[in-house]
């Protein structure tokens, strides 16, 4: 009997759990690569000829045109870490990739996917609970410890060589946004921190400025360039002529009555300036367009105004100055006037707005060309996350692959507890965790078999901190060397992880409306053209 339709494709059993589980892996080899301090960068380019260089894991993936259904539930993995830990992401991409490849080999074992499943699952719980025994609480107050959480995400990354510069800038940054609740917890207000770039510059120019920066032009020769102590009005509004309807038709019959209707464009952009001026406004900061009449009237009046702001600028000026975004010239009132110091800085071409009690902070970073600050950009975002999760969560473990030795020690002391199948599935669980610091060596022209027994030896003999120094080769205590990473990331590392895989073993049969690799080839056997990975290869 014949129910689905001719273009229309089923993968079953073992099939389905091999195509699967090859597409995920796919996706963790992909970056696997890029692990590490010593990982390496990838060049992406998108159709319209647009070049990507970074080693950020969920750059990467969102990059790469994907579009097999499989390999897009492992991205998914890594924007969720970075939605929730703000890095970390290709160490849950590659640990899922991982747990995929043990869970291979059981089911060859003729062990049932739901036994490896639960495996998994009490694996990953129990994984969480040691890292809660395992981290390290920290002071939001200890700015040096922040210091390193923030340096140890972005080595290997393209803010590396101003680390340190860039991290304090960091801490600073994260400590000017953060508040302390009523129960004593802290909650860090990214909303209210801004990251601006700017090429042709030193990273090491890169700076912290207590308010907002806004990349435009005065849009007349003859208005001010600084006003201290600035009443600032945010408009979303055009200081244009109102335009008319689309139907509107005007006829005219004289010279006097074209005069008569320029007369009336020209009071109307009148009467716009002079309720601007009514409310006191010293600066203006307009979202949309500005008449070339209108803005020869500002100037007369001495005020100060920028055209087409980015509505995010507007929205954190707000912020920073204080007032209302003003979208009707007949609301206008004094009331909706922000206050704070704006100047016009000429080298950088841009406006510095200091509110006079600032709710933001803009973090301007600076680089030589735009490639540059693209990934700076990336790793100075990722560290920001990282520093405000840590601030937030108060907890923190030893880099450098020294976490994930200890928990797969740990985990398989747990195993010997563990009835039934399940036993072999934590044990696969504990073997995936150490592929990080495997990588780790691999990525560093290391022997990762050396380096991991070297790392198994230290932890047995007690010590917890025990990691790779990618740099010297050697094992040492990481936590005391400043390579720290939050707690929250491994958590969520191990969670999203576990999900995905577990997630991907539970499927025994695919049914696609049509054809499930785009090379178009169906002679490739039971995986449905398994070899073009729905797009995979192209992608890699």
């Amino acid at each position: 009997m014949i129910i689905m339709g001719e273009d229309s494709q089923r993968v079953k059993d073992k099939d389905a759990q091999e195509y699967n589980i090859s597409a995920a892996r796919a996706v963790a080899e992909a970056v696997r690569s890029t692990l590490g301090p010593k990982g390496m960068d990838k060049m992406l380019v998108d159709s319209m000829g647009d070049v990507t260089i970074t080693n950020d894991g969920v750059t990467i993936l969102e990059e790469m045109d994907i579009d097999n259904p499989t390999a897009e539930m492992i991205v998914e993995v890594a924007e969720t870490q970075e939605e929730e830990a703000g890095d970390g992401t290709t160490t849950a991409v590659a640990i899922a990739g991982e747990l995929l490849k043990n869970a291979e080999e059981l089911l060859e074992q003729d062990i049932h996917p739901t036994a490896v499943i639960k495996g998994f699952h009490l694996a990953s719980e129990q994984a969480r609970e040691e890292v809660e025994d395992i981290s390290r609480t920290v002071d939001p107050t200890d700015t040096e410890l922040l210091a390193k959480v923030a340096e140890t995400s972005m080595t290997g990354k393209g803010a590396e060589l101003d680390k340190e510069h860039l991290a304090q800038l960091i801490v600073e940054a994260v400590e000017a946004v953060t508040v302390e609740a009523e129960d004593g917890s802290h909650v860090v207000d990214l909303a209210n921190l801004k990251v601006e770039t700017q090429k042709g510059r030193a990273v090491s120019e890169s700076d912290l400025l207590n308010g907002a920066v806004v990349s435009k032009d005065p849009v007349h020769d003859n208005m001010p360039s600084e006003v201290e102590d600035a009443d600032t009005l945010l408009l979303d509004a055009a200081i244009e002529v109102d335009e008319a309807d689309v139907d509107t038709n005007v006829s005219i019959d004289s010279p006097d009555q074209l005069q008569s209707f320029l007369d009336q464009e020209e009071q109307e952009l009148r009467d716009k300036v002079d309720a601007i001026a009514a409310t006191g406004a010293d600066v203006v900061f307009c979202q949309k367009g500005i008449d070339d009449l209108a803005q020869h009237y500002l100037a007369k009046e001495g005020i100060l105004a920028a055209r087409r702001v980015k509505s995010s600028d507007i929205g954190f000026l707000k912020n920073v100055l204080g007032g209302n975004v003003v979208s009707n010239f007949d609301d206008i009132d004094a009331d909706d006037l922000g206050h704070g110091s704006v100047r016009r800085d000429s080298e950088d071409e841009m406006f510095y707005v200091e509110g006079g009690d600032a709710h933001g902070v803009t973090l301007l970073l600076r680089g030589s060309t735009d490639h540059v600050v693209d990934e700076l950009e990336r790793g100075v975002s990722d560290a920001l996350d990282v520093v405000a999760t840590t601030v937030s969560d108060g907890r923190v473990v030893a880099g450098g692959g020294a976490i994930e030795v200890e928990l797969a020690s740990r985990l398989r002391e747990f195993a010997d507890s563990v009835t039934g199948r399940e036993q072999l599935a934590v044990e696969a669980f504990a073997d995936s965790l150490e592929l990080v610091p495997r990588v780790l060596a691999e990525n560093a022209g290391l022997d990762s078999i050396d380096t991991l027994v070297d790392l198994r030896a230290a932890h047995e003999a007690g010590d917890q901190t025990a990691g790779l120094n990618v740099f010297s080769g050697d094992v040492e205590d990481t936590y005391e060397a400043g390579v720290v990473e939050p707690a929250h990331s491994k958590e969520q590392a191990v969670s999203s992880a576990t999900e995905a895989a577990n997630l991907v073993l539970k499927i025994d049969d695919i049914i696609a409306a049509g054809d499930l690799s785009t090379s178009g080839d169906e002679d490739e056997g039971g995986a449905g053209g398994m070899g073009g990975m729905g797009g995979m290869g192209g992608a890699m």
